[in-house]
């Protein structure tokens, strides 16, 4: 069973635009993918509807063994819980320090005061960053807060794991830093599906692409190229 299962999916917006038109795609556990295409083809869109930022129109979308048709509201943070997600521009609490960032994301899900110490030391050390535990966010580096982030998003040890440009605001060296991490990450066995303008990431670390153009998936390929222009 696939940790991401679309069929026919359609989204449109309220001004009648459609975003996304008859989408299906399987992820199995354990897969590295990459979201590629053009700025305005529908990727963001795609993304929003595997977490349930938004809702589909038509078809069938099973996420982590959610049925987002059929999912009720109360059971959107289950989903969450199974599905972490990093973004871009980071999206650390400014008056939290490092260890209450990743503690928080536990607490709401409802972990106990010894459970959370203990997952937040192992995410910290997977991450590399345990002597930052009191710092606070604008005391790190981007990369540094990108990886923090990075350790946030799995600390309830989700089945996927969505970057959603992970590294569009950091230079090379934090990039291929993040990669990094994210490989070990899925080496241990969470799912990894991430949106990148990057062709040189996509080029060299060479994983499953899947192409999305006007709202459509035009190109899914093992091993595949970045195909665009930067």
């Amino acid at each position: 069973m696939g940790i991401v299962e679309l069929n026919n999916v359609t989204k449109k917006y309220s001004n009648g635009t459609t975003a996304l038109r008859n989408i299906s795609i399987d992820i199995p556990a354990g897969e590295f993918a990459y979201i590629v295409g053009p700025s305005g083809a529908g990727k963001s869109t795609f993304i929003k509807l595997l977490y349930r930022e938004l809702k589909i129109d038509k078809g069938t979308a099973k996420i982590a063994g959610y049925n987002l048709l059929k999912i009720k509201n109360r059971q959107v943070p289950l989903l969450r819980r199974a599905v972490g997600v990093v973004f871009q521009d980071y999206k650390l609490l400014p008056r939290k320090t490092v260890y209450e960032n990743i503690a928080y994301a536990m607490e709401v899900v409802g972990k106990r005061p010894y459970e959370i110490r203990k997952r937040v030391m192992e995410v910290l050390d997977l991450v590399g960053l345990k002597h930052k535990v009191r710092a606070f966010p604008n005391e790190l580096s981007g990369g540094e807060q990108q990886r923090i982030a990075i350790a946030r998003s799995i600390a309830n040890s989700p089945k996927l794991l969505i970057a959603d440009e992970p590294t569009g605001n950091l230079d090379p060296e934090n990039s291929w830093e993040i990669m990094n991490l994210l490989e070990r990450i899925n080496l241990q066995g969470t799912t990894i599906l991430m949106a990148t303008h990057n062709s040189q990431i996509v080029n060299t670390l060479k994983h499953r692409v899947i192409a999305i153009e006007n709202g459509h998936i035009v190109r899914d390929q093992d091993e595949g190229e970045y195909g665009y222009d930067d």
